[in-house]
């Protein structure tokens, strides 16, 4: 199912953001390593949810009705409160189908 891909890229992105904080002992190329990990996990994550909401026969057409399904609730309470907002702005572009290029993703 393709919300089962979702959810999974979460836990892998959620996972990955876990480790990056708890890698004190990392020498700033493991550090480095571990945050291109999260990164490019988290832009998976978004990769898949974008899939799962085209995919929809009826999709929600504003970001507030994205955002009060319960899958995306329940997505969104996962998520720590800096991932949050990202996860937010991000919603709003699947919603409109707007697509970023990789070279405006976050840093």
């Amino acid at each position: 199912m393709m919300l089962d891909k979702v959810m999974n890229a979460l836990e892998t992105a959620l996972n990955n953001w876990n480790a990056m904080f708890s890698s004190g002992s990392m020498d700033s190329d493991q550090a480095e390593e571990t945050a291109n990990r999260f990164e490019a996990s988290f832009y998976t994550f978004i990769d898949a949810l974008r899939e799962w909401v085209y995919s929809m026969d009826n999709p929600p057409q504003t970001l507030d009705a994205f955002m009060e399904l319960d899958a995306v609730k329940e997505m969104a309470d996962q998520l720590p409160a800096p991932l949050y907002l990202n996860f937010e702005t991000e919603a709003e572009l699947i919603v409109e189908r707007i697509s970023r290029a990789d070279e405006d993703k976050y840093d």
